[in-house]
């Protein structure tokens, strides 16, 4: 799963958030809980600029204090990501992996394009396949 840490900043009656790991990621709300909604919103369009393959995510740090908060991403930002990093790790290029699938090149650019990815269950289950990756989906309430 893809998440940063959110450093929140109290500020008047309102909050504004940072996140240190990706420089210019920022927002604010008038609560904390507003203020970590719009966190989430910020950092999947702060991730979002990932489009480029040759695009380095950002490891996260960790950090202690109670003004950090764990943020993920909307799923149509971090699923797309976590493809490609998985891809990576493997040491995959997009065109060796998109022969494992039996797909083209530019299905799996588009498949690890965030926001742009709406993989079905078949398509992350092959992907898993392809990359010997567990494939886990949680439905949790």
């Amino acid at each position: 799963m893809i998440r940063y840490q959110a450093k929140l900043h109290k500020e008047g009656s309102g909050y504004w958030v940072e996140f240190p790991d990706l420089p210019g990621c920022f927002t604010q709300g008038d609560s904390r809980e507003e203020a970590l909604e719009h966190a989430r919103e910020a950092l999947s369009l702060w991730l979002e600029d990932a489009r480029d393959p040759r695009w380095e995510i950002p490891e996260p740090k960790f950090r202690r204090g109670r003004q950090y908060a764990w943020v993920a991403p909307y799923e149509d930002t971090s699923i797309p990501l976590m493809i490609r990093q998985a891809r990576q790790r493997k040491g995959l290029s997009q065109r060796e992996l998109a022969k494992k699938l039996g797909m083209s090149v530019q299905q799996l650019q588009k498949l690890e394009c965030p926001g742009k990815s709406n993989p079905t269950v078949r398509t992350l289950a092959a992907v898993s396949e392809a990359l010997d990756e567990q494939l886990r989906i949680e439905l949790v309430a």
